[in-house]
């Protein structure tokens, strides 16, 4: 069973077309990543995915099933999102909002069991912030709040998880530590993870299968070497491009090419 189905999806705001005629499958325990220029509609199919947004045309099929038949509660059982942002404003502890991710577990006014506290524990095991359960995320870094936000995502025990440039605003250590931390919830407990990134050398370094988007139409979907491809990149971004070969992980490595560099 797939993962997600996609099929002719359309989205409008304000009778603008921001999606037009996007079809796509994603396998169950795949880790695929959505790129494209600014303003092509990455978030939107992000959202759309994940329920917050209504189509204007087509469907969006949630593992078997037609993502407007979840109650909210029961999709966010199989998914999880995490935000491009999340405010930092507000008063709980690291532990706090990690447990947060229990709730579309819990019954009608119930309260947290042993078990959950168990759950979110071992989410901040694995995300290694155990020693920050105690502090406010505003006493945070980047990368520190980066990974509560996807420890209260795991705590959700989601089959899918979703996230929004995860890694922007990150240096260049906490953006693997990010990424890798994605590929072990993909690789060993079987999570189908579905990130949006401005990074073209992360989303070809980890992602099985990346989509190619711009002005809210697929360009490509493929593997890395497929969608990577110099002259699609130029057209797609509007800059000159050098694609080579990454030396270690035999995946396209992509510069950007300055103006005064390329010629023109």
């Amino acid at each position: 069973m797939n993962a997600i189905s996609i099929s002719n999806l359309a989205i409008c705001y304000d009778e603008q077309p921001i999606l037009t005629d996007i079809s796509l499958t994603i396998e169950e325990r795949e880790f695929f990543v959505i790129i494209g220029p600014n303003g092509s509609g990455k978030t939107s199919l992000l959202k759309a995915i994940a329920g917050l947004i209504t189509p204007t045309a087509g469907r969006i099929n949630i593992l078997g099933r037609e993502v407007g038949d979840y109650t909210r509660k029961r999709l966010a059982r199989c998914l999880a999102m995490v935000p491009q942002q999340m405010p930092t404003d507000f008063p709980f502890s690291v532990a706090e909002t990690v447990l947060m991710g229990r709730s579309p577990h819990l019954g009608f006014m119930a309260s947290e069991q042993q078990e959950d506290y168990n759950i979110a524990k071992q989410a901040m095991e694995f995300t290694n912030i155990t020693n920050l359960a105690g502090r406010r995320l505003d006493q945070l870094s980047g990368g520190e709040r980066q990974r509560v936000i996807i420890a209260r995502a795991i705590c959700q025990r989601p089959r899918i998880l979703l996230l929004d440039e995860p890694t922007a605003s990150l240096d260049p250590a906490h953006q693997i530590n990010i990424m890798d931390l994605l590929a072990e919830l993909q690789a060993n407990y079987d999570v189908t993870v579905v990130m949006v990134s401005h990074d073209l050398n992360l989303a070809s370094l980890y992602g099985n299968r990346l989509l190619l988007i711009n002005q809210g139409t697929a360009l490509r979907i493929g593997t890395p070497q497929e969608v990577l491809e110099k002259k699609l990149l130029e057209e797609a971004y509007g800059c000159a491009m050098l694609v080579d070969e990454h030396p270690l992980a035999k995946v396209p490595r992509i510069l950007p090419i300055p103006a005064r560099l390329s010629g023109n």
